[in-house]
């Protein structure tokens, strides 16, 4: 099966039937094209390459996730990058802000493949049985581990710990996507404090429900200074997403400069506090 990307990301599939963008003057004989496009702003462009490849075959179809594609069986490799694994989908949390719980349902357990990052939206919440058999497939991975879906600060236990610390970790992600989401972090510290902060990151949601800059900004120092490296996610409405809308410079500049810890380490911050 080919498939298609509207662009290019660190996740996107480098194989031979993986294409980012229009039919190649040389191509692959006759077979399925699956289009696929994660986000809603990418729609335009998966309309015109729906088109043009087209034009080439005759089973092409557009999907995923920004047409609410709930998601069935996970397949390594087909439209994540060699390593990327999902082992569940949809989510117990229903966050305003959020399109998983509408798209994907409640959580499912999928069948479980070998890879060494974990997206899952909400693996914590998962029974046992599923995230134990998780981390012994995570334990024979030939590369270091990656937590990168996010791990929900409310679910964190001491036996996941427990598991996360028999692994070898390169990072894992928590998450701080509203103001006063950084009590719930506490805990999370007190359960982590064996790990460096460079193993203990955290997806901060900035510009969601009228936040203005500056309090985006005095969230992600708090969150570095508790002991975590802050990843700036600007937020834009299904609506916005839609439009294509702009962010502002200064926003877009706030969340550059804080999903790069190599420049925001290197800034001197506010006083280290909350331990």
């Amino acid at each position: 099966m080919i498939r298609v990307f509207p662009r290019r990301t660190k996740w996107t599939p480098i194989d031979d039937l993986a294409f980012v963008g229009d039919p190649p003057l040389f191509r692959p004989p006759d077979q399925p094209v699956r289009i696929s496009v994660t986000f809603t702003w990418d729609i335009p462009i998966a309309k015109r390459l729906l088109k043009s490849w087209s034009d080439h075959y005759s089973g092409v179809q557009v999907g995923g996730p920004a047409f609410d594609d709930p998601g069935g069986e996970f397949v390594p490799g087909r439209f994540l990058a060699r390593g990327r694994i999902i082992t569940s989908r949809g989510c117990v949390r229903r966050c305003p802000w959020c399109l998983v719980p509408g798209r994907e349902g409640r959580i499912r357990e999928l069948p479980i493949k070998d890879g060494w990052d974990v997206i899952d939206n909400n693996l914590l919440a998962c029974s046992r049985n599923h995230i134990d058999r998780v981390f012994d497939m995570l334990e024979r991975q030939p590369e270091p581990i990656k937590l990168s879906g996010g791990l929900d600060s409310r679910l964190l236990k001491k036996w996941h710990v427990d598991r996360i610390k028999k692994l070898r970790l390169k990072y894992m992600f928590f998450a701080c996507d509203y103001p006063g989401a950084e009590v719930e972090l506490f805990d999370v510290l007190d359960l982590t404090e064996d790990f460096s902060i460079e193993k203990r990151r955290c997806y901060v949601m900035i510009g969601f429900d009228g936040e203005s800059l500056e309090q985006a900004e005095k969230r992600l120092r708090t969150v570095y200074n508790m002991g975590f490296l802050p990843y700036a996610m600007l937020y834009r409405s299904k609506q916005e997403k839609a439009r294509c809308n702009e962010w502002p410079r200064e926003w877009v500049e706030l969340q550059q400069f804080w999903c790069q810890p190599r420049l925001y380490r290197g800034v001197a911050l506010c006083e280290r506090g909350h331990r």
